[in-house]
């Protein structure tokens, strides 16, 4: 099963808001989803339009959960570290590909 942190559209469609979920791929945008980690109102007052649960949404993407760009902005403002973290673990992944990759070509 593949997991992704994502926006889930509330409200209106003039007056939306948004409620940051973990969900399966394979679900449509507003269906379903497993756990909410939070909420986003792009209306709000700047510095109170978002609330993340941060421990929760560390704890799914060291499990493997993929996080959409505009979650990852949101969480980048409040914990920069989370994300430093996950472009590390990108980082290092590559890293070890290419080391891979080299040593299958010198044979």
């Amino acid at each position: 099963m593949s997991l992704v942190i994502r926006m889930r559209q509330q409200g209106a469609n003039s007056r939306q808001r948004f409620r940051v979920v973990l969900t399966d791929i394979r679900y449509p945008r507003d269906g379903k989803y497993l756990e909410k980690l939070g909420w986003y109102n792009p209306f709000g007052e700047d510095g109170k339009n978002y609330q993340l649960d941060l421990p929760r949404i560390q704890y799914w993407i060291d499990l493997g959960a993929q996080v959409s760009d505009r979650v990852k902005s949101l969480v980048k403002k409040l914990a920069p570290e989370v994300v430093q973290k996950m472009t590390d673990k990108v980082i290092a992944k590559t890293e070890k590909a290419r080391v891979k990759k080299r040593a299958r070509a010198k044979k």
